[in-house]
């Protein structure tokens, strides 16, 4: 069996006016993410580390934001492109851990939440993916509720 590890990282501003979308849901905050699409740094960043892993480039060699075609997508569609793509090269998925930055809100109770969500994409178990949150301390540009961050390590397998 091969494997291979892909890792994923993305930053997003935050700003009024804006949803705040994580890991395929909405969460209510008066900040949200700004970006091309609805800017979900977490499937973001999941779809950069499976892309790196099989060597497939990035998020943006494949979806660019200068495609119109992707303004305001919602992530969970890239994603399962992203899962169709690295199938196509024979990968299976063996695990995803990743980690948000966020200052606030607190994440702990949504998390479940965002897993099923990415996992019912990713047509994998919920067990197969892992989500922390952690915040700056209220250093850096996320601690200032400036920004969101967001980093994400894969492994795949291939038979």
């Amino acid at each position: 069996m091969k494997i291979r590890v892909g890792t994923g990282y993305d930053v997003h501003q935050l700003s009024e006016g804006y949803d705040l979308w994580l890991g395929g849901i909405k969460v209510e905050h008066t900040k949200g993410s700004v970006g091309h699409s609805d800017a979900d740094v977490l499937i973001h960043v999941i779809c950069d580390a499976l892309l790196g892993a099989a060597n497939l480039r990035d998020i943006g060699f494949h979806f660019p934001d200068t495609d119109p075609q992707y303004k305001g997508i919602d992530s969970k569609k890239l994603l399962s492109r992203v899962m169709e793509l690295i199938r196509e090269k024979g990968y299976e998925l063996g695990n995803v851990d990743s980690v948000i930055c966020l200052q606030k809100p607190k994440l702990s109770p949504l998390i479940p939440q965002m897993q099923q969500c990415i996992a019912d994409v990713m047509k994998v178990s919920k067990e197969d993916i892992a989500i922390k949150a952690t915040t700056t301390e209220k250093l850096g540009f996320v601690g200032k509720e400036e920004g969101i961050s967001a980093h994400a390590t894969v492994l795949l397998t291939k038979q």
